[in-house]
């Protein structure tokens, strides 16, 4: 008699309609394992446009536009090359940032890597956050998504750290389980969204510790999101305006996690274990 194949090794199975709840539980599961392995107890997750690149990057571009003598350049793409240049600070102090923190994160006196630099693991900002770490010797994480036209993730990633993910909220629970901080950068519907995510459980006071939110740079965040009409209108509490701090350069960022980090980490050394059990356990 022919053995039929055993339900969890069949593919057909897996990735059926009916198989849904196993494929949502490895996303938990598989991550959980690997963090434990890793001594991954907790993270400091940044935010921000995929679009970014860095100074480098942008001002070649800009440069070989410019020095096209067989074209004459569109005025178009140089003003957006332009723009693309200016934008690249916004990688630099990412990148730069983490490599602070990831730098003062080694000399804690813990068991366990506290605090790494964890991203969406693509390019911009993800990229120049998982960059900045990886220079400072630190591990770092990148949860990336699955998407068709999605490119792959940054190589700056350290190994073992880089998680594919089917599902979105999978992805959002892992950004926001481990998360100590939260640093957004200059972006777009997915830096909003997973933004007013993390706003919204913390307003509802559905994390069990505070998590602090930095947004970076004033300018370009006062142009997008006034939250005055908010207050105004009673869709949200003048208290909830103290959910986050506006920040303008690596240093002030720095600082800001570091007195928060530092007030938190105490707590939440004993905090992470009492959830997760096994996430933090020590050395054997």
């Amino acid at each position: 008699m022919d053995h039929q194949p055993l339900a969890y090794l069949s593919r057909e199975f897996v990735e059926s309609e009916d198989g849904r709840p196993v494929r949502l539980l490895a996303e938990y599961l598989e991550p959980l394992r690997r963090f434990r392995d890793e001594q991954i107890q907790d993270t400091v997750v940044f935010f921000g446009s995929a679009r970014v690149t860095s100074r480098e990057r942008a001002d070649r571009a800009l440069r070989a536009l410019l020095g096209d003598r067989a074209h004459r350049p569109d005025d178009e793409a140089v003003a957006a090359a332009r723009r693309a240049l200016d934008w690249s600070r916004y990688y630099e102090d990412a990148r730069t940032l983490a490599r602070e923190l990831t730098t003062w994160t080694d000399t804690l006196d813990t068991p366990h890597h506290r605090f790494v630099v964890c991203s969406g693991g693509g390019p911009g900002i993800m990229e120049a956050a998982n960059r900045g770490a990886s220079e400072a010797g630190g591990k770092t994480i990148g949860l990336n998504i699955r998407l068709p036209y999605e490119q792959g993730a940054n190589p700056y990633v350290s190994k073992n750290l880089h998680f594919e993910f089917h599902y979105f909220f999978m992805r959002k629970f892992w950004f926001a389980y481990l998360a100590k901080a939260l640093v957004v950068f200059p972006g777009g519907f997915g830096t909003m969204d997973e933004l007013f995510e993390i706003l919204t459980l913390a307003q509802t006071k559905k994390l069990s510790k505070k998590i602090e939110v930095l947004l970076y740079g004033r300018e370009y965040w006062d142009r997008v999101l006034r939250f005055g009409p908010l207050v105004d209108g009673g869709a949200i509490s003048e208290s909830d305006l103290s959910l986050f701090t506006f920040v303008d350069s690596p240093q002030q960022a720095f600082e800001c996690l570091k007195t928060h980090l530092l007030d938190s980490c105490l707590e939440c050394q004993h905090d992470q274990e009492k959830r997760t059990p096994g996430l933090a356990k020590t050395r054997t």
